[in-house]
């Protein structure tokens, strides 16, 4: 039986990561379409039985002055760092943040005018993340995250946890920060988030000459989360960045 040759299967490979990336483009077009449908859009106040967030006064004395401070209290969370040695790229996640786009209106209007504030404002690039709010370990929530929104299966034992810290000023939660390392074999669902809660996920590769780009730029449309993965990879995976 005659065998393939070295070339040929190269070139087989590189058909199909053309074709992959194809995809998740004509695909992201898609995404980005409806992200940006964005209408009647109104302010108004949180329920006190909202499942995401719980608004607290904290009433204390130091140093023997009486103090108090409002505190929102969220849900702990998961980020992960996830790099694709099979194309040496990092690989993120693109999406629309109501509270970054909150940050760009006008105070005191109840209806916004989106020819004015369209949705790109609210549009943000991170890492790919997710709440905790299943009874199961901090991996195996980070291991549904990467499958759901970025389409790869990849065993528990190929993260590594970097850190864990803290919210500061008036937020009150943990994050968990973890590192992979996948494969475009390990690339085995759609990705794009959970269809059925109404997430429209885009999934975006950058290599390092882009993201030093990107990190360049007067404005960052990302969270800390993501500075602080961007910064302890560029540290910790000098071999890739080189």
């Amino acid at each position: 039986m005659n065998r393939p040759s070295r070339c040929s299967v190269l070139l087989r490979r590189i058909l199909t990561i053309g074709m992959n990336v194809r995809t998740q483009d004509e695909k992201n077009q898609i995404v980005r379409k409806r992200m940006l449908d964005l209408h009647d859009i109104r302010v108004g106040k949180v329920p006190h039985d909202s499942p995401w967030l719980r608004n607290v006064r904290l009433q204390y004395s130091q140093d023997g002055q009486r103090k108090e401070w409002d505190v929102i209290r969220i849900h702990d969370s998961v980020c992960i760092i996830i790099f694709n040695i099979s194309r040496k790229k990092l690989v993120f996640v693109r999406q629309f943040r109501p509270a970054v786009y909150y940050a760009f209106l006008p105070e005191n209007e109840d209806k916004v005018d989106v020819e004015r504030y369209p949705a790109t404002l609210g549009v943000t690039l991170e890492l790919c993340a997710g709440i905790v709010d299943k009874d199961k370990s901090l991996v195996e929530i980070a291991r549904e995250e990467l499958r759901e929104e970025c389409g790869y299966e990849v065993p528990a034992s190929a993260f590594t946890q970097i850190a864990t810290y803290l919210s500061s000023a008036s937020a009150s939660a943990k994050q968990t920060l973890f590192y992979v390392e996948v494969t475009d074999d390990m690339h085995t669902y759609p990705g794009g988030g959970a269809e059925s809660e109404g997430e429209l996920i885009e999934v975006v590769e950058l290599s390092i000459p882009q993201l030093r780009d990107y990190m360049k730029s007067k404005e960052i449309q990302s969270p800390s989360s993501f500075l602080f993965g961007v910064s302890w990879f560029l540290f910790n995976k000098s071999e890739y960045c080189s």
